[in-house]
């Protein structure tokens, strides 16, 4: 029978030890062994049921099952799990759950909205790595009346400092005296990307909160609270994640082959 390979910063994950952008930096800084051999290879795979995997001289322990949280963080709360500067964090919203999940990239500190919080990391993958192409929108309040022009240059793509930005979707939703309300779809994830968009095309941001994400919606939950995924919803993520990674990870693992980029433990 042929052995069940998987790559090890999603095993480390899996258990809820860190998040998989955390498990990468373990198996680099050559942290991590498999058969008492220490691998840095972030394409290293191995099999949890053969091989001995450990973290810091410890044995990996058996993952746990997979939660997801919906979040409706408020502004002024920051979406990590600890802050050395003492500010809230996340983290303080969801006491009383007892497995450990991670966000699903961020939001700034000031913006609000829906964030992801979970334990799987083919998930959290998929929703933010910009190849897969998952839409996130956002509600939007900018200062000025935005014009079709500037409708025209967000959907067209618009260029910042580390270059241009895919096509958004904009719509107007609502308008104030001097303000617009908009909703902004983008398949991307780069720092601050909505802000410095709307900027860059004179309309700086005055408000922020995330709607949509892949198949959640936000809907009703009030600010600074959590629930757990419903069945349904967390199947539509689990569907999506089985479809785009059906299409997309074929050729990314051809390509770091090519690259001799995967090692895999034997």
């Amino acid at each position: 029978m042929e052995r069940r390979k998987i790559r090890l910063q999603k095993l480390i994950a899996a258990t809820g030890l860190a998040s998989r952008r955390k498990a990468e930096q373990l198996i680099v800084s050559g942290r991590v062994t498999v058969n008492g051999q220490v691998v840095t290879a972030l394409g290293t795979t191995a099999d949890p049921t053969r091989d001995h995997i450990k973290v810091d001289g410890k044995h990996l322990k058996a993952a746990q099952p997979f939660v997801y949280l919906m979040l409706n963080k408020p502004k002024y709360v920051m979406s990590t799990m600890d802050d050395p500067g003492g500010r809230p964090t996340v983290k303080d919203l969801i006491r009383g759950v007892s497995i450990r999940v991670f966000p699903v990239g961020r939001l700034d500190f000031d913006s609000e909205g829906l964030l992801l919080l979970t334990n799987d990391g083919n998930v959290a993958q998929t929703l933010l790595h910009p190849r897969y192409g998952v839409a996130k929108t956002y509600l939007v309040k900018v200062k000025g009346m935005l014009t079709d022009e500037d409708i025209r240059l967000l959907e067209q793509g618009v260029r910042l400092d580390d270059g241009m930005t895919a096509p958004a979707q904009v719509k107007k939703v609502g308008k104030a005296e001097q303000n617009s309300w908009l909703e902004v779809t983008i398949r991307e994830g780069r720092k601050h990307q909505v802000k410095r968009m709307l900027l860059a095309v004179g309309h700086p941001v005055i408000r922020l909160k995330r709607i949509r994400m892949g198949p959640l919606s936000l809907g009703r939950l009030e600010p600074g609270s959590f629930r757990f995924l419903t069945d349904r919803e967390a199947n539509a993520l689990r569907e999506l994640v089985r479809k785009r990674i059906r299409v997309v990870e074929p050729e990314a693992t051809e390509k770091a082959r090519s690259k001799g980029a995967v090692q895999v433990i034997r």
